[in-house]
């Protein structure tokens, strides 16, 4: 299981993948209980890993119960990240990744740093396990938006993130009907669509477009017709920025420059709009929400989860738990082994409760 409470003496805590609320919170929980229960020391490393490379000036700093004050309510993280920073496929100048974990273990080691606390999703938690079997001891905490790990029930970020997303439905709800136009809404939502799901739901949308099934455009306009047909003038549309069509794929942005890893999703929602109109006739409009959902302040919720899972992750360290992740099993924290969380991705059940809920109340999902 790794070093005994009695062998740590200094932990270090990380944040990879993209920013969301509640990553704050996760780092000062991690502090406080670090220094206040145990006496241990604390080092921040910044923009995920490249703070123990040196990448762009990122480095490691200590982390003090005065350096975390007034935090709890900031989103973003004070550590900065990055989702382009995996040691293990570094991105170079010419595009080909190299292998620089044995720089990242050997700095750990110079740090004599005992553990590190790992703050990330799906890829972080990958590259924790790629790390484990370097001889790092290391423990996780779940962060996505998308909220597809499986392994918890909920990841912090998610509900922040969720309403942003049904607070710009419901504005758009007054637009829309203003002008008797349809609204197409494009969330995040790469692989699972839940944000589009539970805020399509949550903000009365019409139609809901999700990557777990895919849609005809001609069902689409169907419901949006006989809305129209029934007095109701205008429409909401949800979609999920990886919701693909019947037989399609996904839509993704040109790549800039060439840049390695510049290709991402993007552009469903116009493409959606513009099929809308064109099978329609209705005036149509697209937003896309993109990033906002990440931004601002943590809902009460993400601020709780995220201090809750900062302190098991600092008192699973204590009880030697390496190799293990924190985790949201009904009302309860539990932790589960890290190979286990990135098993499999939590998607939503096409034939699922809350899907046939919102069939019920008269949602499309495009089918």
């Amino acid at each position: 299981m790794g070093a005994s409470t009695g062998d740590v003496r200094r932990i270090a805590v990380s944040t990879g993948g993209g920013d969301c609320p509640g990553l704050n919170a996760v780092i000062r929980a991690v502090v406080k209980t670090a220094i206040g229960v145990y006496g241990w020391e604390v080092l921040g490393i910044e923009s995920g890993f490249d703070g123990l490379l040196g990448r762009y000036g990122a480095r490691v700093r200590p982390l003090t119960a005065e350096s975390v004050r007034g935090i709890l309510p900031l989103g973003g993280t004070i550590l900065g990240t990055s989702n382009r920073g995996n040691p293990f496929a570094m991105p170079t100048e010419t595009g080909e990744p190299i292998d620089r974990s044995p720089e990242v273990v050997n700095r750990i080691r110079e740090l004599e740093i005992d553990a590190l606390v790992t703050i990330g999703g799906d890829g972080s938690m990958r590259i924790a396990s790629q790390l484990l079997e370097l001889g790092i001891n290391l423990v996780g905490v779940p962060k996505t938006i998308d909220n597809d790990l499986a392994a918890t029930d909920v990841t912090f970020g998610y509900d922040s993130a969720l309403h942003v997303a049904t607070d710009a439905i419901d504005r758009l709800h007054t637009t829309a009907e203003s002008h008797n136009r349809v609204m197409v809404v494009e969330v995040m939502g790469r692989d699972a669509g839940w944000i589009a799901l539970e805020a399509g739901i949550a903000g009365g949308a019409d139609v809901i477009l999700i990557p777990e099934i895919p849609y005809r455009i001609d069902a689409v306009a169907s419901a949006l017709i006989n809305r129209a047909r029934a007095g109701r003038k205008f429409s909401i549309v949800v979609v999920s920025e990886g919701a693909v069509p019947e037989g399609g794929a996904q839509v993704y942005q040109e790549e800039r420059h060439g840049a390695p890893g510049a290709r991402r999703l993007g552009g469903i929602c116009i493409q959606v709009a513009e099929d809308i109109a064109l099978a329609t006739g209705a005036e149509t409009r697209a937003v896309v929400l993109g990033h906002l959902q990440r931004g601002g302040s943590p809902s009460p919720f993400d601020r709780t989860l995220g201090t809750r899972f900062g302190a098991a992750a600092v008192h699973l360290i204590a009880r030697g738990g390496y190799g293990r992740m924190v985790a949201l099993r009904g009302r309860d924290i539990v932790d589960v082994s890290i190979a286990d969380a990135i098993a499999r991705p939590k998607l939503v059940d096409p034939n699922g409760e809350m899907v046939q809920a919102a069939r019920s109340v008269g949602i499309s999902f495009g089918t």
